[in-house]
């Protein structure tokens, strides 16, 4: 038997550790409110397995993060059985909805009737791209449900972070600034390129910075999807004194054909990293544009020192 001193039988007793008190105290775990609105992840370009991979990799980091969250898939080109289209989706969420509140009220439960936004859409695009934004909106106009659609995930310090990581993937950075250490492959002059025209260039710059930063080589944007775009800027970055360049795709990957990637690199003359894919960050800015958008605040994702 144990007093409040110790155990009286000289035995170690595992005692509950106190909260710490005052601003330094753990916060409580965010949980997903009940009834939220499912997170839709709007998925551009042509579905295949491996896009499919991709998208269910960034719900799982987002349902991670948010324990109870209701995260789907729509595509925006899909076909409405294995690859469920965007459009689909959002109508089949509503109908779920509204078939929940009609059996809770049937079961004499005293409910009200559900309101607002069935789901918060969240493009999968580091950048903007008005066609593809385009597309996305008319998909939710087409479901006739209320959702809400945020912004792209980029410009964002953690996308600078996700950048850095896939150009020391391909040898093309180092991996840690703090070690100083050399790259024989490293680059001197990087590309950054988007897709989208000038808007998503200009995006793309704000990144760019921050990855320069990052690096401490000159980072210049240009556009995949603009005719000599990029060998205009592989040219002002020789000009400047660049010698070793590499192109970093600002993508999330399924919006383009990778072939245009590697068109590009060989355009530059230069190597290139791999698109962003279901790097971690991505995830987790999807989820801060879903918690934004219902005013809800988890715990700040923070940039980390690449290693």
């Amino acid at each position: 038997m144990s007093t409040p001193t110790g155990p009286a039988s000289g035995l170690p007793v595992r005692m509950p550790r106190p909260r710490q008190p005052g601003r330094h105290r753990r916060p409580e775990p965010l949980v997903a409110p009940e009834d939220a609105p499912a997170l839709v992840l709007a998925v551009p370009g042509a579905p295949s397995s491996t896009v499919r991979s991709l998208a269910e990799e960034v719900v799982s980091i987002a349902r991670s993060e948010l324990p109870g969250l209701d995260a789907r898939i729509g595509y925006l080109d899909g076909d409405d059985e294995e690859f469920p289209s965007l459009q689909s989706v959002l109508a089949y969420t509503g109908e779920e909805r509204t078939a929940r509140f009609e059996q809770a009220r049937a079961a004499g439960a005293d409910v009200k009737a559900p309101d607002g936004p069935v789901a918060v859409v969240v493009p999968l695009l580091a950048g903007p791209d008005s066609a593809l934004l385009r597309q996305i909106r008319q998909a939710v106009m087409d479901s006739r449900v209320a959702a809400e659609l945020t912004d792209v995930l980029g410009p964002h310090p953690l996308l600078a972070e996700a950048l850095h990581v896939r150009l020391s993937e391909a040898g093309l950075a180092r991996a840690d600034r703090a070690r100083l250490f050399t790259v024989a492959t490293a680059a001197d002059g990087i590309i950054l390129a988007s897709v989208g025209g000038d808007e998503a260039v200009q995006a793309a710059g704000i990144t760019g910075m921050l990855l320069a930063a990052r690096l401490a080589v000159p980072v210049m944007a240009a556009a995949l999807d603009q005719e000599g775009s990029i060998a205009s800027v592989a040219e002002q970055l020789r000009d400047s004194g660049s010698q070793q360049l590499a192109l970093a795709p600002y993508l999330i990957g399924p919006e383009i054909d990778a072939s245009l990637l590697e068109e590009a690199a060989k355009e530059a003359g230069c190597s290139a990293s791999e698109a962003l894919g279901p790097y971690p960050a991505i995830g987790k800015l999807a989820l801060a544009k879903y918690t934004t958008a219902l005013g809800i605040a988890p715990q700040q994702a923070q940039s980390s020192p690449v290693r």
